[in-house]
């Protein structure tokens, strides 16, 4: 069966470009429309009644894949898409995907998206070989708010930098016991998230000539209880961390309250620091490394309304957003370091 991506092949363009060609919008050259159309025709093309239905915005409606409603950021990560979607007079509709085979065979080859859908976001999910296949044989704008995704447009921070960001902080105030509490993640689901972040977490200790033991990780989950259970496993070692980088700050807050248990304090016996700044990070005095995931789904809205109402073509095919480092409470240097203005400090050893 001929797609939408044998048309693209043929003539030498996108196929973003040769769905808009078919489908008469503005911003593609009459020449480029011709070459389109000769080639659609000469291979037998015909475009998806979901595909062809897009010129009459029959549905004007834009499906958010999210993988659970348990995390903040893609809770978040909604909140913005909806706000742009909303202006643009679409309708949004949540696909909650489990990580199963059985559902994304369900969401793609029963064809759940094309029959409802203009566009597809999809929050933290890596999609197949033959899902990516499936978006390019409709034309269906597509972008990830996430790690890139081979073929497909993302928008999503550089995990590696932002772990190296909270290291380095650790390692500024003097730490270099500093245990590490990782994401993991299902069959399909975004993984390099969680990868990218321990990654930063090893090679910032082995920079600095530490290598790092095998107690001083545990895997949290990218939730508060799992990395609580991980966090108090850690902290009752002989030789505890003095510091703890959590991959996200719903783990650093599983951090905090395991301390809290065992009777540490944050920071005086033990540091703490996360990625996200969370809405809750401020009323904890945590210290994160900041990103903005309402603006990552802002962004990743415009990209698909921009795409659907004809305008050209984007050709950054990866948003890198912003990253910054707020220090609060939650952190400061071992027991016997010196203070950052020359005082050292008095807190009993770790």
């Amino acid at each position: 069966m001929t797609s939408i991506h044998d048309v693209a092949e043929a003539t030498g363009v996108s196929t973003a470009t040769v769905s808009r060609a078919l489908r008469g919008l503005p911003n593609v050259s009459p020449r480029t429309r011709e070459l389109v159309r000769a080639a659609a025709t000469q291979l037998g093309y015909v475009p998806s009644p979901s595909a062809s239905g897009l010129s009459g915005g029959r549905h004007h409606a834009v499906a958010i894949v999210i993988p659970s409603t348990a995390r903040w950021f893609y809770v978040t990560v909604v909140e913005g898409v909806d706000s742009v979607l909303r202006r643009e007079n679409y309708d949004t509709f949540l696909v909650i995907l489990a990580a199963t085979a059985t559902d994304r065979e369900r969401l793609f080859n029963n064809a759940l998206l094309r029959k409802r859908a203009d566009a597809v976001i999809a929050l933290g999910i890596d999609f197949t070989a033959e899902e990516r296949r499936e978006l390019r044989t409709v034309g269906m704008p597509a972008i990830v708010v996430g790690s890139p995704v081979r073929g497909v447009r993302s928008v999503g921070i550089d995990d590696l930098a932002a772990g190296k960001l909270a290291m380095d902080h650790l390692l500024a105030l003097g730490h270099r016991r500093i245990g590490h509490l990782g994401g993991e993640t299902e069959w399909g689901m975004d993984h390099s998230v969680g990868q990218d972040r321990s990654q930063a977490w090893r090679s910032a200790l082995r920079n600095v000539g530490i290598e790092p033991e095998p107690h001083w990780y545990a895997l949290g989950g990218f939730l508060m209880p799992p990395a609580k259970a991980a966090a108090l496993e850690m902290l009752a070692s002989e030789q505890r961390p003095t510091a703890i980088f959590a991959g996200s700050d719903e783990m650093a807050f599983g951090a905090m309250l395991a301390a809290a248990e065992l009777g540490l304090r944050v920071p005086e016996d033990l540091s703490v620091i996360g990625i996200d700044d969370h809405d809750w990070s401020e009323s904890f005095g945590l210290t994160t490394v900041k990103q903005d995931p309402r603006d990552q789904g802002r962004v990743a809205a415009r990209s698909v309304v921009d795409e659907l109402s004809g305008a050209e073509e984007v050709t950054d095919r990866v948003t890198t957003a912003a990253v910054t480092l707020v220090v609060r409470r939650s952190t400061a240097p071992p027991a016997g370091q010196s203070e950052p203005d020359g005082r050292t400090s008095t807190r009993p050893p770790g």
